[in-house]
């Protein structure tokens, strides 16, 4: 059984999976397409998080990720991970700003 997000006050839930292909990180964008940087993922409130987890769930397969699941952000843009383990995931490695994640507006 999934383990719930809990959220602050303040914050939102995105979702994101892995590409099947190439362990990419991807993000659910409003139109239920993935991409590769959290500045398109659709925020959520936590009632409507469950609905759309279960349709990304349900579409992973056919559309080639792995791994969905939701996590929380603060609704800023581009939205910030609230956890670091998801900080890395959304920007890249903390070695060296070469590695970074290109983030969109």
């Amino acid at each position: 059984m999934k383990r719930p997000v809990r959220l602050e006050p303040g914050q939102k839930l995105v979702l994101t999976a892995n590409r099947l292909l190439d362990g990419r990180t991807v993000w659910w964008r409003e139109d239920g397409a993935w991409d590769l940087r959290i500045g398109y993922a659709v925020l959520l409130d936590a009632d409507g998080a469950e609905a759309e987890l279960s349709r990304a769930v349900e579409e992973a397969q056919r559309e080639g990720v792995v791994g969905v699941y939701d996590t929380a952000v603060l609704p800023v843009v581009p939205p910030e991970p609230v956890t670091v383990r998801e900080k890395i995931r959304a920007h890249g490695p903390t070695v060296h700003p070469e590695f970074a994640v290109e983030t969109a507006q």
